[in-house]
């Protein structure tokens, strides 16, 4: 299946074609610092793509939205064209279905999120400027990527920004979307209900389960949770939609990296270090050189043994299919994934597409 293609250039009208056309959301983060790697948004496959997330924009202490790396953002050779904003706005002439989003914070602006929301002044700043960088781009939207609300308060203000963010881009005309961990302990904090009242998706980063921070080895992006303290996709979605927010506007995250746990042979190990960099492999690295990938079908995930890596736990195209008929089965928007130059070229061996084809499959 393929999108339809629209001449309408506005915003409004190509938003309703590309959701009506397509059932379900496919969407992927294309991170800037990718450009010093010779990786482009050209070669990604539009085919199976509606939403690329361009990340990440940065915040100035006053709550000013401006661009992380002019040069690879506006400036460097991209595609034939200047930076990557530039080529993803060219690619969005060749392929009217294609939404870009520009992606605002990560883990570099955590530490201003908080000020910001908290100050009406600097709230209104963030969706003015925001506005402004949207517009100036011809992008469809903003995407705030803020790691993480960590208490009560930060949550009531996180609500505050997204209702001033809305007051400058209307949902007629701009997409708003958020980025959140699948952790209780994190969702608990937000009023998820007035949430999706500003929100048009929730991007539920349904990964990171464990890692080097944890003491033992766990699989990262499991769909379903082996014990009750353990964290997964699962669990994640069903407190979203116990808390009422509506199940459609939901993208289940999916990692384009495995996460490696040397010492370690499976799940629930101690493990002593971690290979590849900082403790994680590019999807298209996996799996590592005379290892064997095998699933673990209850949990839903993914992993290989030995060599370089130890236990790597990550997602292949048999566990996405899983994902994606879960997303079917609970009503979900769609998948979204973690980031797109990391996934294989092989269309047989894409998670991108593997997810696009499951989601539309009947």
């Amino acid at each position: 299946m393929s999108f339809s293609s629209s001449s309408s250039s506005s915003r409004k009208s190509r938003r309703t074609t590309s959701i009506s056309n397509v059932m379900y959301t496919n969407a992927v983060y294309f991170p800037n610092e990718r450009i010093y790697q010779g990786d482009t948004p050209a070669a990604m496959n539009y085919g199976c793509i509606n939403h690329v997330y361009y990340a990440f924009a940065n915040i100035s202490p006053d709550g000013g939205v401006f661009l992380s790396d002019e040069w690879a953002d506006a400036r460097a050779p991209v595609d034939g064209v200047q930076g990557g904003l530039g080529s993803l706005m060219h690619l969005k002439q060749k392929h009217p279905h294609l939404q870009v989003i520009l992606s605002i914070g990560g883990g570099s602006s955590s530490a201003v999120f908080p000020s910001v929301a908290a100050n009406t002044l600097y709230r209104d700043n963030f969706a003015r400027s925001a506005r402004g960088l949207v517009d100036a781009s011809g992008l469809d939207g903003i995407d705030i990527m803020w790691e993480y609300p960590c208490d009560s308060e930060q949550g009531h203000h996180f609500l505050s920004l997204l209702a001033a963010v809305r007051l400058h881009m209307p949902e007629s005309h701009y997409l708003l979307t958020a980025a959140l961990p699948a952790a209780r302990a994190v969702l608990q904090y937000i009023d998820l209900q007035r949430t999706a009242d500003y929100i048009d998706y929730l991007n539920l980063m349904a990964y990171d389960f464990a890692g080097t921070w944890t003491h033992r080895s766990g699989h990262h992006a499991q769909l379903y949770a082996m014990s009750k303290d353990e964290t997964s996709g699962a669990s994640g979605v069903q407190y979203l939609v116990s808390q009422g927010f509506p199940s459609q506007k939901i993208l289940l995250g999916i990692p384009l990296y495995g996460r490696s746990f040397l010492h370690a042979t499976g799940p629930g190990q101690k493990f002593k270090g971690a290979g590849g960099s900082n403790g994680t492999f590019e999807y298209n690295q996996l799996p590592r050189r005379g290892t064997k990938e095998i699933v673990d079908k209850k949990s839903i995930a993914a992993q290989c043994v030995g060599a370089d890596g130890g236990f790597v736990t990550y997602d292949n195209p048999d566990t996405v299919k899983m994902k994606a008929a879960f997303c079917k089965q609970k009503s979900l928007g769609g998948l979204f994934y973690w980031s797109g130059p990391a996934d294989a070229k092989d269309s047989s061996r894409s998670l991108i597409a593997t997810g696009f084809r499951a989601l539309h499959s009947s």
